[in-house]
């Protein structure tokens, strides 16, 4: 544990811009894990600094400069020590992610929203669809981050937001109604495709645990706050990925497409499948492991893909 004179620190700081960059250094001494929300210790520190003092995050600089009480000094250092102490991360400590722009309620009962199919869905899946799609199915939605930024960016679209945990479901239905839109996004319990066995959806997109025994094993501290029920999937990180693709087509429009996120699990997929040309999705702002395969590819390796969820 990180030895902090408090007394010191209170004693010896005075504005917004000293705590932030105290914050960052004990980031950096203690070695922290970023990856939940921001990528570096400053962004970090500025994010549960003013969260701890009710600010917004687009202060101006003169603002920046201003003295704080020792309430709120001590506010501050006790929220910065419970991220570094007990390696949580900001977003459960803030119980706020954004995901495509968009705040989102989480905690841990769902995963911190990070996946690179924001940029995907501020791109409006730019040609991975052929046309604007009627009805969307997010699967294994967690926080419901997906489906509901899908709804900003098809306002004529119908999502389903479905997952298998009941915790996961409370929080998207929070969120539906954070974001007033009750009316186009349902929340649905479904193990895979249960709970949506007579629907068809003209694009799919699916964000499903995926992590293998072997990185699991190796995450960092940070990740075990997050339920494991969203992250680890088998041996190989297949054990879900192997059902969406065997059902998916039964639930595809016919110009219907799936994207599918695996992350570093990309490598057994190529193994598993080799016969499969899917489409690897490259990123501008950076990301691997999600595919697009579309209706027609799924049923002509239909046995296929149903032999393997078999084996």
């Amino acid at each position: 544990m990180l030895e902090v004179n408090i007394d010191e620190v209170i004693t010896d700081l005075h504005s917004i811009t000293d705590f932030l960059r105290w914050s960052v250094s004990r980031f950096n001494e203690a070695d922290l894990y970023y990856g939940h929300g921001t990528n570096n210790a400053w962004d970090e520190a500025q994010s549960l600094t003013l969260f701890a003092l009710h600010l917004p995050n687009n202060l101006d600089a003169t603002v920046m400069q201003s003295r704080l009480t020792k309430t709120e000094k001590m506010a501050v250092v006790n929220l910065i020590l419970r991220r570094i102490d007990e390696r949580i991360p900001a977003a459960y400590l803030t119980n706020v992610a954004y995901f495509c722009h968009l705040p989102f309620y989480v905690d841990e009962r769902v995963l911190v929203p990070r996946s690179p199919i924001a940029e995907l869905i501020n791109n409006g899946f730019e040609g991975l669809i052929a046309k604007q799609p009627q009805r969307i199915l997010d699967l294994c939605t967690g926080s419901g981050c997906i489906a509901i930024a899908s709804a900003y960016a098809f306002e004529d679209a119908e999502i389903d937001a479905v997952d298998l945990s009941d915790d996961a479901l409370e929080i998207t239905q929070l969120n539906i109604y954070n974001h007033e839109l009750a009316d186009r996004v349902r929340a649905i319990k479904s193990d895979v495709f249960s709970g949506v066995k007579n629907e068809k959806y003209d694009l799919i997109v699916t964000n499903p645990p995926y992590v293998d025994a072997e990185d699991m094993a190796d995450m960092p501290d940070e990740f075990h706050h997050e339920p494991e029920m969203g992250l680890a999937c088998g041996n190989d990180g297949l054990d879900i990925v192997r059902v969406i693709l065997a059902e998916a087509s039964q639930h595809l429009t016919d110009n219907g497409v799936l994207i599918c996120e695996v992350g570093n699990s990309m490598i057994h997929v190529e193994q598993l499948y080799p016969e499969v040309e899917f489409t690897w999705i490259e990123f501008e702002h950076g990301g691997l492991g999600i595919f697009q395969i579309n209706k027609q590819q799924l049923i002509q390796h239909q046995q296929l893909f149903q032999q393997k969820v078999s084996n």
